[in-house]
């Protein structure tokens, strides 16, 4: 064992990676501050930060869009202003932070997505960033049954319409429809992501809310058919761990690994 294999060296390693990618998200941090948990935030860093950054193929961006996603998703509005300012530090682009948020709205809903919004709204403010951003919807109340269903068909087939065949009249057919239409019409035509980063970020939005694996299965599949790699997938739910805890996020990683 050389000397820079000793514990003491590799912790000492860990705390450096963490305080340089902290600084590269957050800014330099003030050591001198008075911290009420001190402990606590140690910890935090050394494995956000130094250990979970680490690991895995996934840059800065990609971290952090997931980060904010599992944010909105939990509504815990005083981190998703940190990272939301965090996303924009590593250069992720107004707008890509914004569909981030908007596409949530079919799975957690308005309320928790106006909120989620509201925080943003403030750090693009913060930042000098003019809002409303561009306008970035590509469909019209005319095709975006048509569209929706073009992006959803190939990814999913007709499982939900099967699925919900048997409800009365007339709600087999209008959630169906609803699914397509609000979802994939509405959110996954719009610009600002590519339909893998849309994927990828809707399996980490099903897995922040504990999903089941009825869920997580089809979007792991349609993760990778759309052009992620299994590497990619495994990491961005580790990435969701330091934010939900480790039953839900092996309970996920369970649900795609064998794909």
């Amino acid at each position: 064992m050389t000397e820079n294999d000793t514990p003491l060296a590799s912790e000492s390693a860990r705390a450096d990676r963490a305080e340089i990618v902290y600084e590269r998200l957050f800014g330099p941090r003030d050591r001198t501050a008075v911290a009420d948990d001190p402990e606590l935030m140690e910890i935090l860093r050394r494995f956000i930060f130094g250990d979970v950054f680490g690991t895995g193929i996934l840059d800065d961006r990609t971290r952090e869009l997931i980060t904010v996603t599992v944010l909105a998703c939990l509504q815990a509005l005083p981190q998703l202003k940190s990272h939301a300012a965090a996303a924009l530090n590593v250069g992720v682009e107004p707008v890509e932070l914004r569909e981030t948020v908007y596409q949530l709205a079919p799975f957690i809903g308005f309320p928790y997505t106006l909120n989620a919004m509201t925080v943003l709204n403030q750090v693009f403010r913060d930042h000098g960033i003019a809002v409303p951003l561009p306008d970035a919807g590509t469909v019209t109340d005319a095709d975006r049954r048509e569209r929706g269903l073009g992006i959803q068909a190939p990814l999913y087939g007709t499982e939900i319409a099967d699925n919900l065949a048997d409800l009365p009249a007339p709600f087999a057919e209008a959630l169906s429809r609803f699914l397509t239409e609000f979802c994939f019409g509405d959110f996954y035509t719009r610009g600002g992501l590519t339909l893998a980063q849309r994927e990828l970020l809707v399996l980490c939005a099903l897995t922040a809310i504990g999903d089941t694996a009825a869920q997580l299965g089809p979007h792991g599949r349609a993760c990778l058919q759309v052009g992620n790699t299994k590497a990619e997938v495994v990491a961005a739910l580790v990435q969701c761990f330091p934010y939900i805890g480790f039953p839900r996020t092996v309970a996920a990683i369970r649900a795609v690994k064998g794909l």
